[in-house]
């Protein structure tokens, strides 16, 4: 028996996809290989500007780097086999492989909505107190509101993966979905999953309604500290900075809320499938460019960065 092999002897499972279409997996293949590759070296190569330029070495740029991680981590989680399913038409997902897949997912899922409240916060402590920025945000700071998040996912994630793989599969081993969530594994067991079901409810609402709160109130601080600015300019690129930023949250959350916070009952799973591909990984591709690219000093370094890499290409011939 595999270490994670339940009561019914189950061994692996299928994985239906997105589509069964044969004309379709081959584009699907080409946009998710890009849309993948974009998201490596968006955040990666993020990572690596912030930790080449000491000009990026504040607070707001620990946090997206740390982000920038993430996305990397719970993307990889679920597209890499998404791609080989479209390219192979291979589906099958060993029960290991789909524990430690629901593991990291939703682990670096949940590890992300902390990270945007603690990015918030960050933003709400810069501008509505931008005199105490330098001893509020110190080095300890900084590092509790990032270790916070990764304990939290990491102890939560621990919690569903332990309550879902000790249930018997024994209705079917085919999941109506892309990659091994919670959803879909509930609905093959034979077991009594109300305990998994109110877990879940109740660490999703927890998760949501406790970042949701501390986002929206530090925007609401910020707001109103923009408005009373006398600068228009100042106001506009403060606006503009703040809705890129809500835009994702409502996105990120929006899709959250809409897959975990409803009764097994009410799921649809083909919807579901649709609005699980803008979190696990659009929204990882997006990150970058919402939140550091748009950047004057991340352009600036990046600039920087090319402008050596030409120098030492013509140094070179």
């Amino acid at each position: 028996m595999t270490f994670m092999e339940n009561f019914s002897g189950m061994t692996e499972f299928t994985l239906v996809g997105l589509t069964d279409a044969l004309e379709m997996q081959i584009p699907l293949f080409i946009i998710f290989s890009l849309i993948y590759l974009i998201t490596l070296v968006g955040n990666l190569g993020m990572i690596m500007l912030i930790l080449s330029d000491s000009r990026l070495h504040t607070p707001m740029y620990f946090f997206l780097s740390n982000l920038s991680l993430v996305d990397c981590v719970y993307a990889s989680a679920v597209t890499p086999k998404v791609i080989v399913g479209f390219l192979t038409g291979d589906k099958m997902i060993s029960y290991n492989a789909c524990a430690a897949q629901m593991f990291f997912f939703a682990a670096f899922a949940t590890i992300e909505s902390f990270l945007l409240a603690s990015m918030a916060f960050d933003r709400h402590v810069a501008v509505c107190n931008s005199l105490y920025y330098a001893t509020t945000m110190t080095s300890t700071v900084c590092a509790l509101l990032v270790t916070g998040p990764y304990l939290c996912g990491l102890l939560e994630s621990s919690i569903h993966v332990a309550l879902t793989f000790q249930l018997s599969f024994c209705r079917s081993n085919v999941v109506n979905h892309f990659f091994c969530d919670i959803p879909p594994l509930l609905a093959l067991s034979c077991s009594d999953t109300n305990t998994n079901e109110i877990v879940l409810f109740t660490l999703a609402a927890f998760n949501v309604f406790f970042t949701l709160l501390v986002i929206l109130s530090s925007y609401l601080s910020i707001f109103i500290a923009i408005l009373r600015m006398r600068s228009t300019d100042g106001q506009k690129k403060a606006f503009s900075t703040c809705a890129s930023h809500l835009a994702t949250v409502s996105i990120f959350y929006g899709t959250i809320i809409f897959m975990y916070l409803q009764p097994s009952s009410s799921h649809s799973m083909d919807t579901d499938k649709m609005a699980s591909v803008f979190y696990t990984m659009v929204i990882p591709m997006l990150n970058p460019v919402v939140y550091s690219l748009r950047n004057k000093e991340v352009k600036s370094a990046f600039k920087k960065v090319v402008g050596k890499a030409n120098s030492l290409l013509a140094s070179a011939y």
